[in-house]
């Protein structure tokens, strides 16, 4: 029975591996606006365009009719990389992570430029959870004064 138990070991190891590609495609079914379930849209929504040859998917964050802030997300080799574009002034980049859930892309704090030190202000995490087309819950973790507070956005299709 032990044999049968380590033939399979490669089996379940494959299952949580992040792959970039499919991932990436994944993100880009996000392309158009989304609002915070429940709300009119007309102060905050976020719009998602793909850009240079579908090979950039930005992630544009609009509060009273102007661009608050972004996320790039690209593919970099074998990685998915993001890279968020702050009000505070810096850009985490942050990297895909394994995940076990087929419906959710998740990402961690790789580096960022302007970042003076990991205790300034500074997104940590993003993640997407995809319920079906027109319904995601968007987490992410913001360090401030080196902790961390986690927020989550319920988004639906506009």
């Amino acid at each position: 029975m032990r044999i049968v138990w380590f033939l399979f070991l490669p089996v379940l190891s494959c299952s949580v591996i992040a792959d970039p590609n499919n991932d990436f495609e994944k993100l880009k079914s996000l392309v158009g606006e989304w609002e915070k379930e429940g709300s009119d849209s007309s102060n905050f929504y976020i719009s998602f365009q793909s850009s240079a040859n579908g090979s950039v998917l930005m992630e544009n964050w609009i509060y009273k009719g102007a661009s608050h802030s972004f996320t790039m997300y690209h593919l970099d080799g074998e990685s998915l990389l993001a890279t968020h574009y702050c009000p505070q002034g810096n850009q985490p980049r942050l990297k895909l992570q394994q995940s076990s859930d087929p419906n959710s892309i998740s990402f961690e704090f790789l580096d960022a430029t302007n970042l003076k030190t990991l205790t300034d202000n500074h997104q940590h995490s993003l993640s997407f959870k995809f319920l079906d087309n027109n319904t995601v819950i968007r987490n992410e973790s913001y360090s401030k004064a080196g902790k961390l507070s986690p927020t989550s956005l319920n988004l639906v299709r506009r």
